[in-house]
């Protein structure tokens, strides 16, 4: 989708449809910018009151553009960022299937909104047909964004789309079944994608024998039931600025059946989203290459599918982590725990100024949670605030969670280093303090996406979580850092 800022109405442009957004106290200002014909008389007869996200239809009453309709914000005092993205919502509607170029009057909404309506009017024009006979019959490419006064800049919009493309490709691996992708498609991906952008990436794919090689025995405790080999992937950005890069780790499990520990029957094919972790990094990488920003990103997927075999890990058995610490494997379904725990002792060979996993982790996440927030876990206070930030100003927002080593003697083994498990009692908590085990060398933050990766019910599907998050820490770190 591509974006653009203007002051005015392009009275000789392309634009065929005109949607104007209008408070609901200052209706009759409308006529100060637009001629527009029969306004009282369309209001009166239509009781028109300019309420969330309902419309006026001006066909053939606005000299500026023949396709015209009013788009109700309710009243702008009481806007909330939410609302705004059903009104987004709401135009994408109308009009993707109708018109190639449409414009949109932000005249009316307050300046601090402008970032986050032109977000959700991206997010909103998604839709995922690769898979069926009848394609969406979607035509909108550009929208032009009017107001007389916005602090909107062409470099934020240019963020926008890039974030846009990247949360799209999100998305996009997240819908796609375990048959099509699996830990060998992740790695394509990846390479497909630095093969697109050369001078801004470089990629690694470490196979199961090179893993073996570096003592990677809980990774491979997940991926061993699997005919389909486990891949760890990384793909550095601008690998040649000598700062330390920040580096994102994103939980991969292509399919989660639980292995031995197997999943009830029921909601298990939405287990394919189970990778929407290394999904979200993928996508990063992608608005990074489109953004390019000044900055040393490094990304890194752990890829592997869970599954129930004669070669499957048992509950009960120990492995050797890649750190050296043994772990007693007290549920094979507490896999996600595993793979990135030794990708994350992997990243140290990076030097990084901080680390971020992205992972699906806990149900008990949801449970806390729900679809709203994303779980954030770190014992960083500065690095909390930096994401919460991020957070807000993307409308992608996190709420911190402890990570305490009071919950630490609830992953007590009596058999090994660690279980990888800590009873029923906080179960994200524990989850987060188990991955703290091997990331006291370096700054560390876990988002725990399992409630807000995907959605389930009638609008079932990925929604790229947390790209627009970190697309913003990353654009306030360069920002910050000058």
């Amino acid at each position: 989708m591509k974006l653009t800022i203007n002051t005015s109405f392009p009275e000789n442009g392309s634009s065929q449809s005109l949607l104007i957004l209008v408070d609901s106290e200052q209706l009759q200002n409308t006529t100060a910018t637009y001629q527009i014909n029969n306004l009282d008389t369309l209001i009166e007869a239509s009781q028109f009151k300019a309420a969330l996200a309902e419309s006026l239809s001006l066909i053939g009453q606005v000299s500026q553009s023949s396709h015209a309709a009013l788009i109700g914000l309710g009243k702008v005092a009481e806007l909330q960022p939410a609302k705004l993205a059903k009104i987004a919502q709401t135009i994408i509607q109308v009009t993707q299937k109708k018109f190639k170029q449409i414009s949109v009057d932000l005249t009316q909404l307050p300046q601090e909104f402008h970032y986050l309506f032109a977000l959700f009017l991206t997010q909103a024009s998604y839709g995922y047909d690769e898979y069926k006979s009848k394609k969406n019959e979607f035509v909108l490419e550009q929208i032009d964004l009017i107001a007389t006064h916005s602090v909107l800049t062409t470099e934020q919009l240019q963020l926008v789309q890039a974030v846009q493309s990247g949360q799209n490709l999100a998305r996009d691996l997240g819908n796609r079944p375990g048959n099509i992708c699996f830990p060998e498609y992740l790695a394509e991906q990846a390479v497909a994608l630095a093969a697109e952008y050369p001078d801004l990436l470089k990629v690694t794919v470490l196979d199961e024998q090179q893993m073996a090689d570096l003592g990677m025995g809980a990774f491979l405790a997940v991926s061993k039931g699997s005919e389909r080999p486990g891949r760890i992937i990384s793909m550095e950005y601008q690998s040649e600025r000598s700062e330390a890069p920040v580096v994102l780790v994103g939980k991969g499990i292509t399919f989660d059946t639980g292995g031995i520990s197997l999943k009830p029957g029921a909601g298990m094919d939405e287990m394919k989203y189970d990778m929407c972790g290394a999904a979200s990094v993928l996508g990063t990488m992608r608005a990074l290459c489109e953004a390019r920003l000044p900055l040393h990103v490094v990304g890194t997927i752990a890829a592997a599918e869970n599954m129930p075999s004669g070669k499957a890990t048992r509950p009960g058995d120990i492995v050797t982590t890649m750190s050296g610490q043994t772990v007693e494997i007290l549920n094979t379904d507490a896999e996600g725990r595993l793979v990135l725990c030794d990708t994350l002792t992997y990243v140290k060979r990076f030097n990084p100024a901080l680390v971020i996993d992205i992972a699906t982790l806990t149900g008990a996440c949801v449970v806390a949670l729900g679809s709203v927030l994303t779980g954030l876990f770190t014992p960083d206070d500065k690095l909390a605030a930096e994401l919460e930030a991020a957070g807000q100003h993307s409308f992608d927002r996190v709420w911190r969670m402890p990570v305490l080593e009071d919950y630490q003697e609830q992953l007590d083994s009596p058999f090994a280093d660690i279980g990888n498990i800590g009873g029923p009692k906080a179960g994200s908590v524990t989850a987060a303090c188990f991955l703290q085990r091997f990331t006291r060398e370096y700054r560390w933050a876990h988002l725990d996406v399992a409630g807000t990766a995907w959605n389930s019910g009638t609008n079932k599907g990925a929604t790229g979580r947390p790209v627009p998050l970190l697309m913003q820490f990353l654009a306030n770190r360069v920002q910050s850092n000058g």
